[in-house]
């Protein structure tokens, strides 16, 4: 549950010298310094149009880093999984000698949660209509969750993942007043608790159609489909003699959850991807390194082994927990991601 921009003004309190009636004989006191004093910005309410002034000024900004291939002021705008991504396409970029993606955006939905103005983090959810400038039939529908951890900071794309071409977006339940409500992460009105889909989604990715959780998740792309994908892969390195590991893991950054109708759950969240790819007999040729994660390494493999941890960005449908007749699974309907990092660690000595 939780995504953002705006300045605070700080307020300055000049504390002005005290003065001490008293005789000349007296000794003189000490007396305050008069150096001007800051108290902490004030909390701002989060609201619907403080939502879109924060969507509006990313949009702006992250336009002007990328147009400039400014990476640092880029990542200056968001957190997180959204980080890695972010500096990883940057590099690739560089390698490719390509300039950085730029995006067209349409008017986003936005999800606002009631949050108390003193409470942190605060977030917020755009769901919009994006393209890469100068690419044909690029648009996707992005989901993009924004957060804003204290009242002196700015607010940063902590997440961002993509619509399925055919997957339809839940409809969030908005009320009067322009909010949605927020699920708790042990909330069980759904069938899936929000902090549980991660580890459901990383348990099928990991045993495939047979795991108990597939009897709550659907099959698909990024559930069975990550198991079959791998079982593909590790044939392939057992060709070459080689040992291919892929370990799906929870990250420790923020996910989110609202309330959709009928009961249910729009659920966003993340996942890390690890593989390692080594080469045991020492007969072997060393493992090349993979074509997705070149730009991130120097071209050599100092050991017998090449690590990557790719950055997996999601959002699913979680349905209510049915009170009677057949329950229906939850559905991954949005995916993103890219390998953010990569090492050839030098080869260990017994």
């Amino acid at each position: 549950m939780r995504r953002i921009s705006g300045a605070v003004a700080a307020l300055v309190l000049l504390v002005p010298p005290l003065t001490v009636a008293g005789c000349a004989e007296s000794k003189p006191e000490a007396r305050p310094s008069g150096m001007p004093t800051t108290s902490p910005p004030e909390p701002i309410p989060l609201t619907p149009q403080v939502a879109e002034k924060a969507f509006a000024t990313y949009v702006t900004d992250e336009d002007v880093a990328r147009a400039a291939g400014d990476e640092r002021l880029a990542l200056a705008w968001t957190s997180d999984g959204q980080a890695l991504l972010t500096a990883a396409e940057f590099r690739k970029a560089a390698f490719d000698g390509d300039p950085v993606r730029r995006f067209s955006y349409g008017k986003p939905k936005l999800y606002v949660p009631k949050i108390e103005p003193d409470r942190f983090p605060q977030w917020f959810v755009a769901s919009v209509s994006r393209s890469v400038q100068g690419k044909e039939k690029s648009q996707r529908t992005a989901l993009m969750a924004f957060m804003l951890r204290s009242p002196s900071d700015r607010w940063h794309v902590t997440l961002t993942t993509l619509l399925a071409p055919k997957a339809k977006e839940p409809k969030v339940l908005i009320d009067p007043e322009g909010y949605v409500t927020g699920l708790g992460a042990g909330e069980r009105s759904i069938l899936i608790r929000p902090r549980d889909v991660g580890g459901i989604q990383a348990t099928i990715a990991a045993e495939g159609e047979g795991s108990v959780a597939a009897k709550v998740m659907g099959s698909g792309p990024v559930t069975t489909g990550y198991y079959q994908e791998a079982r593909r892969a590790k044939r392939k390195a057992r060709d070459k003699h080689l040992i291919l590991q892929v370990v799906y893991t929870a990250t420790p950054y923020p996910y989110f959850a609202m309330r959709t109708d009928h009961g249910g759950g729009l659920v966003i969240y993340s996942l890390f991807r690890n593989t390692s790819l080594v080469a045991k007999d020492p007969q072997t040729p060393k493992p090349e390194i993979p074509s997705e994660a070149e730009h991130l390494l120097d071209g050599t493999v100092e050991g017998n082994e090449v690590d990557t941890m790719s950055m997996l960005h999601f959002a699913a449908y979680d349905p209510p927990r049915a009170k009677q007749g057949k329950q229906p699974k939850a559905v991954i309907i949005a995916d993103d991601g890219a390998v953010a990092k990569a090492a050839t660690p030098p080869l260990k000595r017994p």
